[in-house]
């Protein structure tokens, strides 16, 4: 009989060996509730040791067991201080008739909010400088169902919230689809056509040793919030793989909590974690 304990051991083992993330000691509670609902999700009645012992050699079974567990966490707008250098300090440049495009990479996009979020600062940029920005945004996550959502777009919306900043207008960019119950004041809101062509959602593992990307392709890369999910050393190997696929003078921003840590000494710190990058990786 296996104890609780070698069985959470175990899930973190499948975790990591599937993905990359380290889970520390403390989410025995958490390791629980996901083992449960990952039962439901499968409706799956039997030996849950035997179910986890299933699933490295079953596509089908990794899919579920990798949604279960990942943590997908974000709004729009979050940090909105690096929207605000991306509106003033990059996009300015690519904003004339002969400007070439502007390639973003958002890694780790969960649900949609933070891609959508970069469309809608570029859309804005396009206003402000009375010019079209030629664009591509790529926006990937290992979690199959986040993708789905975030490709269609369509999230819950409350009018007091505050969850956009005030140079955008939601009714801009979304339409309003439906109530969510009679006695709610959310809505639910659809992301318009015009945000949509702009962005790529695929799916892609982090820690994966080759990325599908020409070295050299973005001019920005958004990596935030997901470096916290993963071991040291493994931070250090993603931040050199997104790194060699950056411009020289591109921008990387991370999350608040996070730093370039093996990069220190060939980016330059221009703001509020925004790097620049002086330097190739070696």
């Amino acid at each position: 009989m296996i104890s609780q304990n070698q069985r959470n051991e175990n899930v973190k083992k499948i975790l990591y060996k599937l993905t990359g993330i380290s889970l520390v000691d403390n989410k025995d509670i958490m390791i629980s509730n996901r083992l449960q609902k990952l039962r439901r999700n499968l409706n799956y009645h039997g030996d849950i040791d035997d179910l986890l012992a299933s699933i490295e050699n079953d596509k089908e079974l990794s899919t579920q067991f990798i949604n279960t567990f990942t943590t997908n966490k974000t709004n729009f707008f979050r940090e909105e201080f690096h929207f605000n250098d991306l509106i003033t300090r990059v996009l300015p440049k690519f904003a004339s008739f002969d400007a070439p495009r502007i390639n973003i990479y958002c890694c780790a996009s969960s649900t949609g909010e933070e891609p959508y979020s970069i469309a809608m600062t570029i859309k804005e940029a396009e206003i402000k400088y009375i010019n079209k920005i030629k664009t591509s945004i790529i926006a990937s996550d290992i979690d199959t169902n986040v993708l789905k959502q975030a490709s269609e777009g369509i999230y819950g919306f409350s009018k007091s919230g505050k969850e956009f900043p005030t140079w955008i207008s939601p009714a801009k960019y979304f339409k309003r689809r439906v109530q969510k119950d009679a006695y709610s004041e959310e809505v639910f809101i659809k992301a318009k056509d015009e945000l949509k062509r702009l962005i790529t959602f695929q799916k892609i593992n982090l820690t994966d040793e080759r990325y599908p990307f020409e070295d050299d392709f973005f001019d920005v890369i958004f990596c935030r919030n997901v470096l916290i999910y993963f071991n040291e050393d493994d931070q250090n190997k993603i931040l050199v793989k997104l790194f060699k696929k950056l411009k020289m003078g591109g921008t990387l921003y991370i999350g608040h909590s996070e730093s370039p840590r093996i990069l220190t000494k060939h980016v330059e710190r221009i703001g509020q974690n925004i790097f620049l990058k002086i330097k190739e990786y070696i």
